[in-house]
């Protein structure tokens, strides 16, 4: 949110050319300058906030039953919406920034799990097998943790960096400790075409440029990670503590 480089930012935006741009942390000074990409992005999702969990997303494919929900946390959005495809195919998208544990916000991590394992068992319980899934964002945790593990195993969808690399998003400013905190899953459908860490523009994250290919007739060739015993009590318990449950994601028709 500190960071003022709009112009970079647009301007790696429109060399790369994303079919739909996330962005956190951004208030209202950021959605002023980022709404100049309207005429390239015209389906937007909007939540600018001063606390550092704004959230704004822009897509050229048109995004259908759209929800800015506080799942956890009365001031931390995640987005939910169906995107649609130029062949009429839909992709079921969530975008998350979870509270990561700290001295000043959460002493624990209690909140970003039950927000995380919210969305992981929401997936498993109303999923078809016919519909592709992407989760991304922020999640304020590395990908080997318990939580995000945990993730993975509910969910049951891919980590497309698994054996291409790490990509550390985080600290973009102190090159000696990077850590690979933004996330991109999705489901058996697709198949990765690239996936790079972009140049710095001024914020302490780098950007993460995700290309997936939509590839149903693939899907019987992946599979996810399989869940283990205690995975479900585990789950369950992690919901409990924060009074969450997974029906209360919104589930994008």
């Amino acid at each position: 949110m500190t960071n003022r480089n709009a112009r970079e930012l647009i301007r790696l935006v429109r060399e790369y050319s994303p079919d739909i741009l996330v962005t956190l942390e951004t208030n209202e000074w950021w959605q002023s300058h980022l709404d100049k990409l309207e005429d390239e992005y015209p389906h937007t999702i909007k939540c600018p906030l001063d606390n550092l969990y704004g959230m704004h997303v822009y897509s050229r494919l048109p995004l259908e039953d759209a929800m800015t929900q506080f799942l956890v946390e009365d001031d931390i959005p995640s987005m939910h919406a169906k995107a649609v495809l130029e062949n009429g195919d839909t992709v079921r998208v969530h975008f998350l920034h979870p509270a990561p544990p700290s001295p000043t916000e959460n002493e624990e991590s209690t909140e970003r799990d039950a927000e995380l394992v919210m969305v992981a068992k929401n997936i498993e319980e109303t999923r078809s097998y016919e519909q592709p899934i992407i989760v991304t964002g922020d999640m304020n945790d590395v990908a080997w943790s318990r939580t995000t593990r945990l993730f993975r195993k509910i969910s049951r969808l891919l980590d497309p960096r698994i054996g291409r690399g790490m990509f550390n998003t985080f600290h973009a400013k102190v090159w000696c400790m990077r850590w690979p905190l933004d996330h991109l899953f999705h489901s058996e459908h697709f198949t990765l075409d690239n996936i790079t860490r972009l140049p710095s523009y001024g914020s302490d994250h780098f950007a993460l440029y995700t290309q997936l290919s939509l590839e149903p007739q693939k899907a019987p060739h992946q599979s996810g990670v399989d869940k283990e015993d205690g995975d479900e009590q585990l789950a369950e318990s992690i919901m409990a503590e924060q009074n969450s449950s997974s029906q209360n994601v919104h589930n994008p028709t």
